[in-house]
């Protein structure tokens, strides 16, 4: 649906939207020790002879589904009398109540103990709700304005942190369910940072927002990076996007009992982490600031066709998260580079772990980035009790997308273009405009920027398909050595207290000789291996070609088996200190504003 998001059909018409009823909250945190809220919701009188109300089961940046009604107890109902009516389960995440009259008052009870970008959280630290975690909703009114009243607790001086608009005292308000599900709120004893940024003549507030126990100082250092990411960032598009009552808030919770995750959102981002600043947290989260404040125009705006309009009661999918989540992972340690939190060689360091995750993962066969996109309700923050062999079967749509993000640009640079180039062409093109993209747009518009054939040839290897880009030339244009571990003996086994802890990718040497995960090995060429034994220690005087006699226990019987040690599949990707200074110029204008 064309523009959907645009600022959520900006208001609808300011007319309608303010004619329709609002919908009206009120949350409390009495028992917050405890990890409770006390709900209220008011619904106006539905136009049917029953009002359904609901829990979600989706979240927005979140892809898997997510059962919140489960932590709702305590529910009850009263009509506009104040008598006390009927409520009904109609299924694990509804409820009905039949004939109401008048407008409809429901309570109920929230328990929430998980602070990420995806649940909700109330403790005596803090109550970090996510909204469709947090608060139920009929979809009869799901384009009716919004209201909810936040009760801080004063004896814990709780501040709010929020995109939604003030209304009054602590009284907010969004223009439909679509903007206020995507407004994550924080309720803290945090301190602010701000600063004016100027962009095609408006000037935009940008928010920190930050609950840690850190130094004021330290909190001072940690938003000047900050700042040079949001600078960086707008020089790739050359403008922020026109953020909705012109301000875009990072609220970051970097304390203990959080978990660690980012969560991009129209106008602010959640971060949260258990590092503080003072306690690594200065130089492990900022990556994920950068990540997520690329994402206000690439997925906020810049916006897969697949995920409109975002559907809170089931799962959404899209095959294009290697250019939406990928692209944005790109971004993530470019930014760093460019802003100057991370030198050329830390930036070109980081490459190694992904490059090899990617291009030595056997799951390329299986899938190409569009179906790794496609897998995402099963690994986004999803759950399962059942094995699964992710190993063979998946590789990150973040990774993947990242490294065919680095293989565009450095391919677009020796032609004379650049990845930032193409990104603002999208931009421009149907970001703005918040007209949302198909793959089919992608390759048209890769096309219009840099020709048919260089895009025919980008997408049909790569995207439709799963072949590895030649980067050891594309590396060699910016003076970056990619160079193969030869020497170093290469088994696929990945132990633990003897035991193999994952299944063996397929044709690596442990999985041809049979071995499989929960294997316990007892002996190596008849040498009894001690307990928790260093099997690179082991391997130390063996090369590639040697053959391993392994005796191991499966189920409690005893097995053996022939391994044959190959040479380590991994790439070692380094600065090449003979480049040249053309090569080394190429590469300055690459990794540098």
């Amino acid at each position: 649906m064309k523009k959907i998001i645009c600022f959520y059909a900006l208001l609808l018409s300011a007319g309608l939207a303010f004619a329709q009823q609002e919908v009206r909250y009120t949350i409390s945190f009495e028992k917050a020790n405890h990890h409770l809220a006390k709900v209220s919701v008011t619904f106006p009188q539905t136009s049917s002879d029953t009002l359904y109300i609901r829990m979600s089961r989706s979240s927005p940046g979140r892809y898997a589904l997510h059962e919140f009604a489960k932590n709702v107890n305590h529910l009850s109902a009263v009509n506009q009398q104040g008598d006390t009516i009927e409520v009904l389960r109609k299924d694990p995440h509804q409820w009905m109540i039949p004939n109401p009259k008048g407008t409809t008052t429901v309570n109920y009870t929230l328990f929430a103990n998980r602070g990420d970008g995806t649940y909700a959280q109330i403790d005596l630290s803090h109550a970090h709700l996510n909204i469709p975690a947090t608060f139920m909703y009929a979809e009869e009114f799901f384009n009716n304005p919004v209201e909810v009243t936040f009760v801080p607790r004063k004896d814990l001086n709780w501040k709010i942190a929020t995109q939604m608009p003030l209304k009054e005292g602590t009284t907010y308000t969004a223009p439909n369910f679509q903007y206020f599900f995507d407004s994550p709120t924080e309720l803290s004893n945090f301190r602010k940072r701000s600063f004016e940024v100027e962009s095609k003549g408006k000037s935009y507030t940008i928010e920190f927002v930050l609950h840690d126990h850190s130094p004021d100082d330290m909190l001072d250092a940690y938003f000047e990076q900050v700042k040079g990411i949001v600078l960086s960032q707008k020089q790739v598009y050359k403008e922020l996007p026109e953020f909705d009552y012109k301000r875009y808030t990072f609220i970051a919770c970097y304390i203990e009992n959080a978990s660690g995750d980012g969560m991009e959102h129209r106008n602010s981002t959640i971060l949260t982490d258990k590092e503080g600043l003072a306690n690594g947290g200065m130089e492990n989260n900022i990556g994920t600031v950068a990540h997520e404040f690329f994402h206000a125009w690439n997925v906020e705006r810049l916006r897969p066709k697949d995920l409109e309009p975002f559907d809170y009661a089931k799962a959404n999918m899209t095959g294009t998260l290697w250019f939406a989540e990928g692209f944005t992972s790109y971004y993530t340690n470019l930014t760093l580079c460019r802003a100057g939190i991370i030198d050329q060689k830390e930036y070109v360091k980081r490459l190694n772990g992904t490059f090899n995750y990617v291009w030595n993962s056997p799951a390329r066969e299986l899938y190409n980035p569009i179906e790794m996109s496609y897998q995402a309700p099963f690994v986004d923050a999803a759950t399962a009790v059942d094995e699964i062999d992710r190993g063979n079967t998946f590789v990150s749509y973040y990774s993947y997308g990242s490294m065919l993000g680095l293989a565009l640009d450095l391919s677009l640079r020796q032609n004379g273009l650049t990845l930032d180039d193409f990104m603002k062409e999208m931009w421009e093109a149907q970001g703005k405009s918040e007209d949302p993209y198909t793959i089919d747009d992608l390759h048209f518009n890769l096309s219009l920027y840099a020709g048919k054939d260089f895009a025919d040839h980008y997408f049909n290897s790569y995207i439709y398909k799963g072949a590895m880009p030649d980067f050891k030339t594309l590396f060699e244009s910016v003076g970056i050595l990619m160079e193969r571990q030869k020497d170093k003996p290469y088994t696929g086994i990945r132990l633990s207290q003897n035991r193999v802890v994952s299944y063996p990718l397929n044709d690596s040497p442990a999985h041809v000789s049979g071995l499989t995960k929960g294997d316990r090995i007892v002996s190596i060429n008849d040498l009894e291996l001690g307990q928790d034994a260093n099997l690179e220690e082991l391997l130390s005087n063996f090369k590639a070609g040697d053959s391993l006699n392994i005796s191991f226990l499966r189920f409690g019987a005893k097995h053996s088996t022939q391994l044959i040690i190959e040479s380590d599949p991994t790439y070692h990707i380094s600065l090449d200190p003979r480049a040249k200074r053309r090569v080394e110029k190429h590469r300055d204008h690459w990794l540098k504003n």
